[in-house]
């Protein structure tokens, strides 16, 4: 795969979380979660269902307040920074449900993962950048995104992440909907982008194989805490993961 997206140069860590509790209202889901990210690493996090694995996602992307912990992004403090903010900073967040707009075509799609952008030529190379990447979507770009195939959206929600050329990507569930064999592929793309163009990504799954296979390291949670922060080789000889989850 090629590409002539811009990498970083920045080889130290591109995210760290301390100490973060959040929640709902007055339900807390996370507690003293700390976490962290380097630049061009791929990191798994894992846990069974209402671990607050989306919560953690949507914390770090500042769409979840904070009760207490911090953020440091590009080593810069963002707790009080907003999701649109974050967005501009270089981190987007795909969520596991609805990550598409389904009355809407391919192109307008991907537009709007480059709506910061007005300079028209530069929409149009990060839309055949994406194109490089999915020729499926460029070969349907005028088509209604609904009537896609799960696997199909998957790549579309990927596409407008990457239309913003994110350094961090928030991947929640991408293999959600999608077949086993498409999966694979999925998965395959992801490991080379954050490879070729030296970008992170913090990815939440529940297919352990599927994520093991291209992570650097995984965290596992467990009722809104860390209990396991390991190496992706010892994670892939593990025989069972029951008794963390």
């Amino acid at each position: 795969m090629s590409t002539t997206m811009p990498t970083s140069n920045d080889t130290g860590t591109i995210l760290t979380a301390t100490g973060l509790t959040a929640g709902y209202g007055k339900q807390r889901v996370l507690s003293d979660v700390s976490i962290r990210v380097a630049s061009g690493e791929v990191v798994g996090v894992l846990g069974h269902n209402g671990a607050g694995k989306t919560t953690l996602l949507k914390t770090l992307f500042r769409a979840v307040p904070l009760t207490s912990g911090e953020i440091v992004f590009e080593d810069e403090p963002v707790r009080k920074a907003t999701s649109v903010q974050m967005v501009r900073r270089g981190m987007s967040f795909t969520p596991a449900t609805t990550p598409i707009f389904r009355d809407l075509t391919v192109n307008q799609n991907l537009e709007l993962g480059a709506s910061g952008i007005s300079d028209r030529a530069e929409i149009h190379q990060r839309l055949e950048e994406v194109f490089e990447v999915f020729p499926i979507l460029a070969d349907r770009r005028s088509e209604i995104a609904g009537r896609f195939s799960g696997g199909q959206q998957r790549q579309l929600s990927l596409g407008i992440a990457l239309m913003a050329h994110p350094k961090l990507m928030l991947l929640d569930e991408p293999s959600l909907g999608i077949s086993p064999a498409v999966v694979e592929t999925t998965f395959g793309i992801i490991r080379d982008l954050a490879r070729e163009r030296q970008m992170s990504v913090l990815i939440v799954e529940q297919n352990v194989k599927a994520v093991t296979s291209i992570v650097d390291r995984v965290y596992v949670l467990r009722g809104g805490e860390i209990v396991l922060e390991e190496t992706a080789e010892r994670a892939r000889e593990r025989d069972s993961w029951w008794d963390l989850f």
